[in-house]
């Protein structure tokens, strides 16, 4: 499933306390099959000053992680999530959207 969902794609939440919520996604971590989706997840972390001159203590909010079969990429033609299959062409395979037959946009990672 986390092959499916890449670093830029614009998901949607479809189960847990952030369902609804829509986002582009900022990491994958394909051993543990989660993803990481802006401001989704958001967690407080209290860090103290370092020694650094750049390090200055205080609250630093977070996206966590979230597992990947919790979100749905999101046709940008309906503006719904929709299920993506895997179509191989000429020996490329093409990340293509199940409900409308579209090609998943590029995310501009590469």
């Amino acid at each position: 499933m986390a092959s499916r969902i890449r670093k830029g794609d614009l998901v949607q939440v479809i189960t847990g306390a952030d369902r609804g919520k829509q986002g582009r996604v900022l990491a994958v971590d394909r051993e543990r099959g989660r993803v990481r989706v802006e401001r989704v997840r958001v967690q407080k972390r209290h860090l103290k000053p370092g020694r650094g001159p750049n390090r200055s203590g205080g609250v630093i909010e977070q996206e966590g992680y979230l597992d990947a079969s919790n979100v749905m990429l999101v046709d940008p033609q309906a503006g719904k999530p929709s299920r993506v299959r895997v179509k191989i062409e000429a020996g490329v395979a093409r990340r293509v959207f199940t409900k409308s037959g579209a090609e998943v946009p590029a995310s501009g990672r590469r």
